[in-house]
């Protein structure tokens, strides 16, 4: 009887041992379930917050940049050369602080769960064929070559066109800042087994092991002097990831760099 007795206990023990455990479980999941509801209302506030700060900003620069495009397109009257070169730099950091405005709000949406890709079947060499296009003009400008190489035959894989469309422009804007002028920019679309494969090469100064570790970081370049703030390098790594890929680079100090990023098939239609 006693041996009976003991196991009794021991087993009513057990049961409101068990239910302690399980009823402190559960205060520590609410707990953190509110920790977390919290972090959200955080994030979206603060996306909410820099979605109104772009609006802000972006409207009177637009404005200012209007106002100089007539100024250079002398609907006033002519200008002199020192006051079209003045224009000129009002011009180029305008459109720094908007495009500046315009990674501060995908970036900021993109990390409060805000942007919803909106996936399709895609032709990369397409979309790559597009924006190298329109990055020749701004290479020309600089005296840059940019070449383009893609395959006859190219499977269409699952992705978000204007997301991929705005990756593809950051890497070639980088490799068009860090390519000195008369230099050039290679462009290869490749399929591998994967999916695809895009390759960004540019024959400029490349970086240094110091340099190639700070990439990737909010309002850090690959170079302590270089012009950008290394949000585009961010949102082209996150759109990476988000579509199942992953990016990777190349690079040696004096030998230029190559920026790799690959892109899975997804599911077929």
């Amino acid at each position: 009887m006693v041996a009976v007795r003991l196991a009794i206990v021991a087993l009513l023990g057990a049961l409101l041992g068990g239910g302690l455990v399980a009823l402190y479980l559960r205060r520590v999941g609410a707990a953190r379930g509110g920790e977390l509801a919290h972090l959200e209302q955080l994030v979206k506030r603060r996306a909410e917050q820099v979605t109104a700060l772009s609006h802000e900003l972006r409207t009177p620069l637009s404005m200012i940049k209007g106002a100089v495009d007539l100024l250079r397109e002398g609907t006033p009257g002519p200008l002199t050369p020192a006051q079209e070169r003045f224009l000129q730099v009002v011009d180029h950091q305008c459109t720094q602080v908007i495009g500046l405005c315009e990674s501060l709000l995908i970036q900021a949406k993109i990390e409060a769960g805000l942007f919803t890709p909106r996936p399709e079947r895609v032709d990369v060499s397409v979309v790559t064929r597009d924006v190298v296009t329109a990055m020749r003009p701004l290479c020309a400008q600089r005296q840059q070559r940019i070449s383009l190489d893609t395959p006859q035959v190219m499977p269409r894989i699952q992705g978000d066109p204007q997301l991929l469309t705005q990756a593809l422009t950051n890497l070639l804007s980088n490799a068009s800042r860090f390519t000195t002028a008369g230099g050039s920019i290679d462009v290869r679309v490749a399929v591998i087994d994967t999916g695809v494969a895009v390759y960004v090469t540019d024959d400029g100064a490349g970086m240094t092991p110091d340099e190639r570790h700070r990439l990737f970081r909010r309002f850090a370049t690959g170079r302590p002097l270089a012009d950008g703030t290394g949000l585009g390098l961010v949102i082209t790594k996150t759109i990476v990831e988000l579509h199942g890929g992953d990016i990777m680079v190349h690079t040696a100090s004096a030998r230029g760099t190559t920026f790799l990023l690959t892109l899975p098939r997804g599911e077929s239609r």
